[in-house]
């Protein structure tokens, strides 16, 4: 596999995410509002491609400091820091 093909493979569009970590589509899209799900890059007709990466260990983050009952307003800031 060669460098191309590799970053590419780390490279998900919102429903590849959505599917690979099990989260809903609508929370996805309003985690990266938040600012909480950051992604790496917008392509055509403003489609975000996410580092998987990095997603997933957002969305681990997140997961977390929900299960702490952690407010959004407390998870943005932990985010923001």
């Amino acid at each position: 596999m060669n460098q191309k093909t590799s970053e590419k493979n780390n490279i998900l569009t919102i429903g590849e995410l959505a599917e690979v970590s099990g989260t809903r589509l609508t929370t996805l899209k309003y985690y990266t509002e938040l600012g909480i799900l950051p992604f790496s890059q917008s392509g055509k007709r403003l489609t975000r491609k996410y580092n998987k990466e990095e997603a997933l260990e957002s969305l681990e983050k997140i997961k977390e400091l929900k299960e702490k009952r952690l407010t959004i307003k407390e998870i943005i800031g932990f985010f923001k820091e």
